[in-house]
């Protein structure tokens, strides 16, 4: 997820002292029903019917577009010469000058990542909870789904295939946590553990996590990712800087990226494809069944896209893809515009990618930029799909 300092236009602020203690559940239902309003009429109906297609068409083209350049870029061509696995692995061309640079690069990935479902996918909604309720809601990834939890789980599921070298769930013999193991066993043990730690601390959050902000689970969850990344930070890092200087690692990245990387990108342009053909047949003939056969499209692309956001370097940060297909929070009143205008030129944007510095305005180009992939990628087609974490229903 590429998470913008952005909030939408038209939310509403809500205290929390305006529920009691005793009411919680009552209190959760409220805080979603006003967060469901937010934006334009959240029931498909014949108003909305022709451009509601026409928008899930759109976004769908180019998430497929997206993904289709992505495993492009690493398995064929980038930028006019090689493609990016082979610069990778040879430490030219990418900014990398030896094997030890690229597995740094590779604990980086998923430090990031770490991080990110502590401090922001996790952290940020629960914080915000306690003194604006109705926007932390808004603030998680994935609530009309009702999908973050599995988000951020395979989320951590990155972190582990690269360190695992496998996307079974087993350590490849050219991996980094089969060198790490036959240099420093306790190590690499607590590593493991604290991902497993992770993942079982969110997937402990009672369901949906957008009702339960205020549980003991989340705040576990947000320190049990904060350990992976401390241990992968503090502990991986330091012993490799130390003890690893010279170590040849290049069988270990040819098996990272033939074997995680390669994949993981292949099977996120095939179920993205699947997703557009779902939505190209929804748009001909909409039917409750083809909104379901949208949704269950939409899950399984997920799957690779948050599997595969502990290596978000290179291509899908240079290209702008990762904010192209994962921008949240998304322009809920922006959405509404294109709605009415049926703009939908206004979801694509060209040049050369710039991002808006945090906390900076960044120039008029960049600015354009975010307000174009704040009104597409998968969040804005789960809007369109889902509602109540089901797929939508014709009425």
């Amino acid at each position: 997820m590429k998470k913008r300092v952005f909030i939408a236009a038209g939310l509403i602020a809500f205290s929390a002292a305006t529920f009691t203690s005793c009411d919680k559940d009552k209190e959760e239902d409220k805080l979603v029903e006003m967060a469901d309003s937010v934006a334009i009429d959240t029931e498909y109906n014949s108003a909305y019917a022709k451009q509601w297609g026409n928008y899930m068409r759109t976004v769908a083209t180019l998430l497929k577009t997206d993904s289709d350049n992505l495993y492009a870029y690493w398995n064929d061509s980038y930028e006019g010469g090689e493609s990016y696995a082979k610069r990778f692995l040879s430490h030219e061309g990418a900014g990398f000058k030896s094997s030890k640079d690229c597995v740094e690069q590779i604990i980086d990935g998923c430090i990031d990542i770490a991080n990110e479902v502590s401090d922001t996918k996790i952290g940020s909604p629960v914080e915000l909870f306690a003194t604006d309720p109705v926007n932390a809601v808004l603030q998680v990834e994935s609530w009309f789904s009702w999908h973050s939890r599995v988000d951020f789980t395979n989320n951590i599921t990155s972190v582990k295939n690269a360190y695992y070298g496998s996307l079974d769930g087993t350590i490849n013999a050219n991996s980094i946590s089969k060198v790490i193991n036959g240099k420093n066993a306790e190590l690499d043990a607590k590593v493991i553990a604290a991902i497993k730690d992770a993942q079982d601390a969110i997937m402990s959050i009672p369901q949906p996590f957008r009702n339960n902000l205020g549980s003991k689970e989340a705040q576990t969850a947000i320190v049990k990712c904060a350990d992976l990344r401390d241990v992968l930070d503090k502990e991986l890092k330091t012993f490799i800087d130390d003890n690893l200087a010279d170590y040849d690692w290049d069988a270990v990245l040819s098996q990272y990226v033939n074997n995680v990387v390669l994949p993981t990108y292949k099977s996120l342009k095939d179920r993205n494809t699947d997703l557009y053909d779902a939505v190209v047949a929804f748009e001909k003939n909409p039917s409750n069944d083809g909104f379901s056969k949208c949704a269950d499209a939409w899950v399984a692309a997920r799957t690779p896209w948050e599997s595969s956001e502990a290596f978000l370097f290179g291509p899908v940060a240079d290209k702008g893809l990762d904010p192209n297909m994962d921008s949240w929070p998304l322009d809920l009143s922006g959405i509404v515009t294109i709605f009415n205008t049926q703009s939908w030129g206004e979801l694509e944007w060209s040049g050369d990618y710039e991002e808006i510095p945090e906390g900076e305005d960044g120039t008029k180009h960049a600015q354009d930029i975010a307000s174009a992939q704040n009104l597409r990628g998968f969040h804005t087609l789960e809007y369109l799909i889902f509602k109540d974490g089901k797929a939508r229903t014709i009425h």
